[in-house]
This record gives C-alpha cells, sequence and structure tokens, in this order.
C-alpha cells in the first residue's frame, strides 16, 4: 500500500508510527493487507463525528468473518493537536481494527 495513495473520499493511508496509520494498525490491530482497509473505504461514510470518519466493512476468508471498522481523521490535525498534516492535507486512514476486540486473526491477512 502506497502511503500517499488516495482512499475514501481522498484520505491517504499514511505510514505513521505506533500511534496512527499502517503501522499502527498493521502491528497492533494484526491487519497487513490493503484489501482489508480497501474494502470498508469502498463504501460510505458510516459515522462522522467532526473530522473523524469510520467505514464499517466486512473481512471475508471462505465461511470466516470478521466486522472492521477504518477511521478516518478528514481534518488537517488530529484532534488531540498532537499530528498536523500541514497547509491544505488531511491526516487520513489513522487505524483500522476488528469490531470488538484489538487484534485480527492470522488468515485476515491470507
Amino acid at each position: 500500500m502506497r502511503a500517499d495513495r488516495p482512499r475514501g473520499p481522498g484520505d491517504p493511508t499514511r505510514y505513521g508510527n505506533g500511534d496512527l496509520g499502517w503501522n499502527h494498525f498493521s502491528g497492533k490491530h494484526n491487519i497487513k493487507r490493503c484489501r482489508v482497509v480497501d474494502a470498508a473505504l469502498a463504501g460510505k461514510v458510516d459515522r462522522e463525528s467532526g473530522g473523524r470518519l469510520e467505514y464499517y466493512g466486512v473481512a471475508r476468508n471462505g465461511a470466516r468473518f470478521v466486522n472492521i471498522v477504518v477511521i478516518v481523521q478528514y481534518a488537517r490535525r488530529t484532534a488531540d493537536g498532537e499530528y498536523d498534516a500541514g497547509k491544505g492535507g488531511k491526516i487520513g486512514v489513522i487505524t483500522a481494527y476488528r469490531k470488538g476486540v484489538t487484534k485480527c486473526p492470522a488468515w485476515i491477512n491470507e
């Protein structure tokens, strides 16, 4: 997944760190495949609170499936003011996880 590739409503998925972005959700939440994030972002925004957008999706592998949540910060800064994408930029995808638990099963990345 390219860090600057547009997603959802033009939202990038940045590499980030342990707190946000690809490095956060691929490590902490065990989502290592772009298609998991892409599937949720292909739909409409399911929940919106200011610049925080939530997209819901389903990851499936055969008969197994899990509900996925992708959080996008569609704003220049995070709510806590710690991260700033710069003038005209958007923070973008900050996390993705399995709804209800923090870690996705390994099969989600097959």
